[in-house]
C-alpha cells in the first residue's frame, strides 16, 4: 500500500478490488472478456434489431434501444480497464482517468434510473390510455430530460467527491473508481459529501420507484378489469420484462448508494458492483428478448434475411 503524506498531491490511484494472484489473472480475464463480449453483442444487437425492423419503430422500442446503449455505455466505462489490468498486471489509474471513469459510469447509471421510470410510464400509457398514447408520450416523456438529469447528477457527485483532499492513501479497494470507495480515502471531512450522495441518490431512486409503482398499480387495475384471458395475458406480458429489469437494477442501487460509506463492507460491495456494473448490462437484452414475441419475430426475420443473402450470394 502506498501512503500519502499530508503535503503530497495524489496523481494516481491503485485499484485493488479483484484477486491479484498470478494464477487467477488469465481465468478472470477470460471470464470478464466473455461477459463484455456478450454485453456488446446483446446491447448493440438489440439496438440494430430495433433500427432494422420497422415494426419495432415505436416509443417502447425506442426507449429499449436507449436502454441498450446506456447499458453498453456504463459497462464500457469499467470493463475494458479491468480486462487490461488482468492482462498487463497494471492496476494503476491516473487521477484524471479515475475522474472520467466515475463521471461516465454514474452518468449512464443515472440515465438508466430515469429511463426505467419513463418505460414504466410508457407501459401505463400504452395499457391504460391507448387512445392518447402517442400524443402523451411524444410530448412528455421521450425528451432529452433524462440525459440532462443524468449529466447533472453525475456532475454533482463527482464534483463533490474530488473536491475532497486525498492524503492518507491512494489504494482504492475496488476494481473501478466508484464514489463510496474513492470517498473513503479522503482525509478531509466527507460528511457533507456523503450526505449529498445519500440524499440525491435517495431522491432520484424514490421518485423513479414512485413513478414505477404508481404506473404498475394502474396497469394492474386496468388488466384485472379485462374479462378475457387474452387481454389479461397481453397486458401482463408487456410488463414482466421491465419489472425483472427494475427489480435487479434498483435492488443493487439501493444496497450500494443509500447508506454512508462508513457502513459499507468492502467485499460485499465488490460482489454487488460486479453484478450491477457488468452482469446487469449483460442480462438486460436477454431479459427483454426472452418474453417478447415482437423482438423474437424481428430476430427471426433478420436471421432469415441474412441466410437468404448468404444463400443468394453463393
Amino acid at each position: 500500500m502506498m501512503s500519502m503524506e499530508n503535503n503530497t498531491v495524489v496523481t494516481e490511484f491503485i485499484l485493488l478490488g479483484l484477486p491479484d494472484a498470478p494464477e487467477m489473472q488469465v481465468p478472470l480475464f477470460i471470464i470478464f472478456t466473455l461477459i463484455y463480449l456478450i454485453t456488446l453483442v446483446g446491447n448493440l444487437g438489440m439496438t440494430m434489431l430495433i433500427l432494422l425492423d420497422s415494426h419495432l419503430h415505436t416509443l417502447m422500442y425506442f426507449s429499449l434501444s436507449n436502454l441498450s446503449l446506456v447499458d453498453f455505455g456504463y459497462s464500457s466505462a469499467i470493463t475494458p480497464k479491468v480486462m487490461a489490468g488482468f492482462l498487463t498486471g497494471n492496476k494503476v489509474i491516473s487521477y484524471n482517468a479515475c475522474t472520467a471513469q466515475m463521471f461516465f459510469f454514474h452518468t449512464f447509471a443515472s440515465v438508466e434510473n430515469f429511463l426505467l421510470a419513463s418505460m414504466a410510464y410508457d407501459r401505463y400509457a400504452a395499457v391504460c390510455k391507448p387512445l392518447h398514447y402517442t400524443i402523451t408520450m411524444t410530448t412528455s416523456v421521450y425528451t432529452s430530460g433524462h440525459n440532462a438529469c443524468g449529466f447533472l447528477n453525475a456532475s454533482i457527485h463527482v464534483g463533490g467527491t474530488f473536491s475532497l483532499s486525498f492524503c492518507k492513501s491512494n489504494v482504492v479497494h475496488h476494481f473501478f473508481c466508484d464514489i463510496p470507495a474513492v470517498m473513503a480515502l479522503s482525509c478531509s471531512n466527507k460528511h457533507i459529501s456523503e450526505m449529498v450522495l445519500v440524499l440525491i441518490s435517495s431522491f432520484n431512486v424514490f421518485v423513479a420507484l414512485l413513478v414505477i409503482l404508481i404506473s404498475y398499480l394502474f396497469i394492474s387495475i386496468t388488466v384485472l378489469k379485462r374479462h378475457s384471458a387474452k387481454g389479461y395475458q397481453k397486458g401482463l406480458s408487456t410488463c414482466t420484462s421491465h419489472l425483472s429489469a427494475v427489480s435487479i437494477f434498483y435492488g443493487t442501487v439501493i444496497f450500494m448508494y443509500l447508506q454512508p460509506s462508513s457502513n459499507h463492507s468492502i467485499d460485499t460491495d465488490k460482489v454487488a458492483s460486479v453484478f450491477y456494473a457488468m452482469v446487469i448490462p449483460m442480462l438486460n437484452p436477454i431479459v427483454y428478448s426472452l418474453r417478447n414475441k415482437e423482438v423474437k419475430s424481428a430476430f427471426k426475420k433478420v436471421l432469415g434475411k441474412a441466410k437468404f443473402s448468404l444463400a443468394f450470394g453463393f
